[in-house]
């Protein structure tokens, strides 16, 4: 394993363990040369994955790139790391679950809103936004209205309320 810190190759396992959701092993690691300290996580891999852009353009399955976005539409909300680390995880097993190595980016996309929706109301509006293109107010109130669901939108006000 490259140290992240000086490229070296000269790393050595300190700790292994299983992470909370016994889905990865998680391995402290310290580089020999410039004593840096670092995790790696180790997964099991079911299947090659590869994202069908929708232009057509193939590319290779990220799980990084797919945590980035998530932790990005819920910076700054009280969401525990630990269920974002969940809901990837559940993510990448239902893609490699689907048996076809080939992924439309659309249905990452709805996964992650299916997910985040669950998770935080903000978050997904946030994700939303980005992955629908929203290019006026408009948009947003048509997703707040469709999150907020018919009821909410009609509630009876009370007589304390009128006067």
């Amino acid at each position: 394993m490259r140290c992240p810190y000086c490229q070296s190759t000269n790393t050595q396992v300190k700790d292994s363990r299983p992470s909370e959701d016994h889905t990865a092993i998680r391995r402290r690691r310290i580089c020999a040369d410039c004593s840096g300290r670092f995790t790696t996580f180790e997964r099991v891999q079911l299947r090659e994955l590869t994202v069908v852009k929708k232009t057509g353009r193939r590319v290779p399955f990220d799980r990084d790139k797919l945590m980035r976005s998530i932790q990005i539409a819920t910076r700054k909300r009280a969401v525990d790391p630990e269920r974002v680390e969940r809901m990837v995880s559940g993510i990448v097993r239902r893609l490699e679950n689907k048996g076809d190595g080939d992924i439309k980016s659309q249905t990452i996309g709805k996964l992650v809103m299916e997910g985040l929706k669950g998770l935080d109301d903000v978050a997904y509006v946030r994700f939303a936004s980005v992955y629908k293109n929203f290019r006026e107010a408009r948009d947003f109130e048509a997703l707040l209205g469709e999150l907020a669901g018919p009821d909410d939108l009609d509630e009876p006000v009370s007589a304390d309320e009128t006067d």
